[in-house]
């Protein structure tokens, strides 16, 4: 069963510091530009801050401008309410660079906590680290992961981040204009490391244990910042969580594809006839650039890349693609990381399910319909690149965990090892192959969610928000979820395991093997198969840019 820890004597809603026995004055933090103000839940034992500001707020001329330092506040400020989201899907504000953080109660003079940076998922165009909730009702994400153990005691930061064309727009015009950058989604993640690295102490989390973590988008985000972690003067993170990673076609800043669509967004918004483009999307009303943005992200549904926006090689940040990072790039401690083996499917347009043609574009089940697919999915690999990718991916394969004879899941294992499994692998294997220890291989570890349906994000049922499943299976609550507070409390999967010695533990990334969550239990697996596969698509780049 799931472990509450109770306070006797407050009542379950937002309560002042004189109701956490001990806690009062850690309610309050003092930072260099102002003091915050935090909340207790007695209902699930937690001490928060739901709103504070990271950033200055990206909004007039500082729009598609690397985030600002934030500005002091005056008084008190109230840290108990919910930030906007970044815009999209017509909701939001651009004043949203905003962060909110919980942990157990801590009182000054304890021990520090180890620190997760969680940032959330999306595509790249959605999403929100908001937590508007009534912390009374409803147990803020990832509590499940503080919750499975009591030797669990972690320190939970969850920062926005810019979006679509607010954060990744790309283009040579933005390259070249001083008061502009380039993947500002990306800096403000940066710069929400940054305060954590600066700031956390005064919450009880220790600076020198931070991981970052993140799913979906989220967990692309981790790669970059991992990735970009060689470029840093400064230890941002030492640990890196990774839970499928989504990561499209990075194209550089000013290629065809990427100056197309600033082109487009232009004409869009009528900026097209002005003659400073950039400075006209600036000065657009907010309303304006998320109707365009918009039309933008459902024209790239189950195009060429899923979703429109996305990070692109700028020559600083990400100063070279993926498939092109070594070990010697990469300067962090340790990386766990996960993928789903049916995840591909929630990127595949439906028709090709079907025996008639369906959907927008249209497609069925056919040999036809495939190629038709194919093609419009990597449209400069060529005739030879196509034969090659169908000659892995047979009309009827074997996957690790997956035998598959329908056109449907053939796409699927395509899109899903070239956007999201293999960019995975190759990351842990950066970080385990960067070690200057004799212990490298104890710094990768590598796994595969197979409970059915395994599509995108079927795992984050264990680790999320509370639910039934995790008290009704306490199988895997405690082995899947507690093998990910345990990388979180001390970099390593197994170090704090909780189920007997007879379930599997997670292998090292340098044994050739996988950890693989199964209906039944746990298993290990050889993942020699996907190493081939990835190594086809590196060799691949910069055909398909990833």
């Amino acid at each position: 069963m799931l472990l509450r820890h109770l306070v006797q004597g407050c009542l379950p809603v937002l309560v002042t510091s004189a109701c956490v026995p001990g806690h009062g004055d850690s309610l309050t933090a003092s930072l260099d530009y102002g003091t915050f103000q935090g909340a207790y839940s007695s209902q699930y034992n937690i001490s928060y801050w739901q709103k504070i500001p990271f950033a200055a707020p990206p909004i007039g001329d500082r729009r598609f401008r690397a985030p600002q330092p934030p500005t002091r506040v005056s008084g008190v400020y109230n840290s108990t309410r919910a930030f906007s989201a970044c815009p999209s899907r017509s909701t939001g504000s651009e004043d949203c660079l905003y962060l909110g953080l919980y942990s157990r109660p801590w009182r000054r003079g304890q021990p520090l906590k180890p620190v997760v940076v969680f940032f959330h998922g999306g595509g790249f165009v959605y999403g929100t680290a908001s937590q508007a909730l009534n912390i009374s009702a409803s147990a803020p994400q990832l509590f499940p992961v503080l919750n499975v153990s009591e030797s669990t005691d972690i320190l939970f930061v969850h920062p926005n981040y810019r979006i679509n064309v607010f954060g990744f727009l790309p283009g040579k015009e933005v390259a070249a204009d001083p008061e502009s950058d380039l993947n500002v989604g990306l800096l403000d993640q940066e710069a929400a490391l940054k305060w954590v690295r600066k700031h956390i102490s005064h919450f009880g989390g220790d600076p020198n244990a931070i991981t970052i973590w993140g799913q979906s988008a989220g967990a692309g985000s981790v790669v970059a910042q991992t990735v970009a972690a060689g470029r840093r003067r400064e230890v941002l993170f030492k640990r890196a969580l990774i839970s499928s990673p989504y990561w499209p076609k990075t194209y550089k800043y000013d290629s065809p594809e990427a100056q197309e669509l600033y082109d487009r967004l232009l004409n869009l918004t009528g900026c097209a006839g002005n003659p400073n483009g950039l400075q006209c999307l600036k000065s657009l009303p907010l309303e304006s650039l998320e109707a365009a943005n918009t039309i933008l992200v459902n024209s790239g549904l189950y195009g060429p890349s899923q979703y429109t926006w996305a990070p692109v090689i700028d020559g600083t940040f990400l100063s070279k693609p993926l498939s092109k990072v070594t070990p010697a790039d990469v300067k962090i401690e340790t990386a766990f990381g996960m993928y789903n083996t049916r995840e591909g499917d929630y990127f595949m347009p439906p028709g090709l399910r079907e025996a008639t043609r369906s959907g927008t574009p249209p497609f069925n089940s056919s040999e036809a319909s495939f190629d038709e697919w194919l093609k419009g999915y990597l449209p400069k690999l060529g005739n030879d690149g196509l034969k090659a990718v169908k000659r892995l991916y047979p009309a009827e394969g074997t996957t690790e965990t997956l035998q598959y004879n329908d056109t449907f899941t053939r796409a699927s294992m395509i899109y899903r090892d070239s956007v999201l499994a293999c960019p995975n692998l190759w990351t842990v294997n950066l970080v385990a192959n960067g070690a200057k220890r004799d212990d490298k291989d104890h710094r990768g570890w590598i796994g595969e969610y197979s409970i059915s349906p395994a599509n995108h994000a079927s795992d984050v049922d264990w680790w999320y928000l509370p639910n039934q499943k995790q008290p009704s299976d306490p199988l895997h609550y405690r082995g899947f979820t507690g093998a990910i507070a345990s990388f979180l409390m001390r970099g390593d999967p197994n170090a704090l395991k909780l189920m007997s010695d007879s379930v599997p533990s997670v292998p090292f990334v340098g044994s050739g093997r996988e950890f693989v969550v199964t209906p039944d239990s746990f298993d290990q697996t050889e993942y020699e198969r996907l190493k081939e596969r990835c190594e086809f698509w590196k060799s691949m780049a910069p055909k398909v840019p990833i």
